[in-house]
Parts: structure tokens; sequence; C-alpha cells
């Protein structure tokens, strides 16, 4: 079966338009935040597999940040428990940071791993247990209504450290990272950790050329639900003292604005409902979602 002429001149387009992203991107580190209905839905999760894949194979480091709150939230409602968020942070007592560190360390991340393989790449699953190269330590929240107090969220972490000579060693043998954000203290407490901040700070540690974070919204919208792209840090400041960023959005605006303020070249923002939407965000020139650069 053959294109017509005007099909055929728009996918060469397309393929054509790719070449100076690929030139740009070739040996670039890109960390990947994978949440969402891109986790859950088929035929996204066969796309982002794809995309990966193809990344890689045109030259470019992809690394793999995943999260699985729907997946947790599912596992705790069959033991008996319910999910409980204080600032979009996973209230994360014992019993729930075994069942954490089973479906993030286990189920998830085992499954992203033989999928994208399944697609030709070589990816090699990991917590930050390994290597203990995500070192942690227990994470206080502040009390927005008592002053000068802090709220007990149980064993989530925010990280002190990461080393990042494991995954730079999988890089350069042309493996895929595929990574569950679980830390690790010094007295071997395991920790949960945000996926979005496991994210952006691995995305500065590696010195990134993009941190990309996968929603379940077009991006960054305004209060009357209109899309905000092109944003500087000063602007995404402004955003938060006005409130227009709150709940769920918190970490991931937070992450993302740190590690462009740390060397990270831009964050994006980008609905992971939309199919191939990786590759639309980094191989053509529109773009999709929410554009955060420093300056």
């Amino acid at each position: 079966m053959s294109l017509s002429s005007s099909t055929a001149k728009e996918k060469a387009k397309i393929l054509a338009e790719a070449l100076p992203y690929i030139q740009r991107f070739h040996n670039k580190t890109i960390v990947i935040k994978y949440g969402g209905n891109a986790m859950v839905e088929e035929d996204l999760k066969q796309g982002f597999a794809r995309d990966v894949v193809l990344l890689k194979l045109v030259g470019m480091n992809p690394v793999i940040v995943h999260g699985g709150g729907p997946q947790i939230d599912q596992m705790l409602r069959r033991v008996g428990k319910e999910g409980v968020f204080i600032q979009g942070m996973r209230v994360t007592d014992a019993e729930t940071m075994d069942v954490v560190e089973m479906v993030l360390g286990g189920l998830v991340n085992k499954e992203i791993v033989n999928l994208i393989n399944r697609h030709g790449g070589r990816a090699v699953g990991l917590t930050g247990k390994d290597g203990a190269f995500i070192r942690a330590k227990k994470m206080l929240i502040q009390d927005k209504e008592k002053v000068g107090e802090w709220i007990n969220i149980g064993q989530v972490g925010e990280i002190e450290k990461i080393d990042p000579s494991l995954i730079t060693l999988l890089d350069t043998r042309d493996f895929i990272p595929v990574i569950a954000p679980i830390g690790v203290g010094e007295d071997g407490q395991s920790y949960n950790i945000n996926a979005d901040l496991v994210a952006g700070k691995l995305a500065e540690i590696l010195r990134a050329e993009k941190l990309i974070l996968l929603t379940n919204t077009p991006g960054v919208l305004d209060k009357n639900g209109n899309l905000l792209t092109g944003l500087t840090a000063r602007r995404v400041d402004e955003l938060f003292a006005d409130g227009i960023i709150s709940g769920g959005m918190l970490p991931k605006i937070g992450s993302a604005l740190d590690a462009v303020k740390n060397g990270v070249k831009s964050c994006h923002i980008i609905d992971g409902r939309v199919v191939h939407a990786l590759l639309l965000e980094i191989l053509t020139d529109e773009g999709v979602g929410t554009l955060i650069k420093e300056n």
C-alpha cells in the first residue's frame, strides 16, 4: 500500500524536522519522570517504551524515574489501608513502606524494564538502595496552620546525596536505567521519596540537557485553565506566591525550578495522555506542554 502524495510529503517533513534535534541532543542525558495515565493505559505504555528505545538508538541517553501512585493505592486497598497525602506527599508508615517497596521496586519497575526490552531496548531496573546511590534522610513537613511546628509523615525521605557513578556506568554500556524512587538512610532505613524530586535532583547531578515530567494535564495552567509555557524561574516563583501552583503540582514545579536553577538546560512538563508525547516534545519544532528555563 503506497502513501498519497500529500501524506508522503507530510511524513517526510516530520522526519526531516527531527534531524537538527537528533544532532543537538546526541550523547546528551535526558531525565524522564514517568507517571500518570502513561503508566496505566496500554497504548500509552507501548508508545512510551517505543519512544525511549528510539531516543536511545539515535544517540541520546534517557534515564527513567517512575512513580506508581495508583498501583500503590490499589495494593493498599487490598490490605485494608487508604492512601493519605499531606501537601502532595504520601504519608508512609512502616506497613505502607513495605507496600511501596513491593510495588515500586518490584512490580512496576520490572514491568517498565520488560516493556522497554521487548521493544528492543536494554533497560536495567534499580532502586536508590542499589549501590546505596540515593542517600536519604527523614523528611518533616512544616505545618501551615501552626507556625514553627512540623508534621511527621513517616518513612518519607528527602535526598541527602546521589552518587551518579552507577547511572553513568549503565549509560556508557548502552543500558537504559529505570529507577524506582526509594532511598536509603545511613542506618539502612528505606525511604519513600517523591518521584518528581528524585528526577529533578538526578537531572542536576547528571548535568542533564533536559528534565521531562509526564503528567495528567496539558502542563502548567493558570486560574482560567489556560496553558502557560515559556516560563522563567522568576515567573514560576510568582506563580507559587500567587497560589496558582498547589497540591500535587507543588513537588513537580519545585523540582523543575531547582533543576533549571542548578544547571539543567530546560524542564518540560508535558501531557502523558498524548501518544508519543516524548517524541513530540524532543524531536519537533512545536513541542507540547510547559517549558521552564532559568532565564
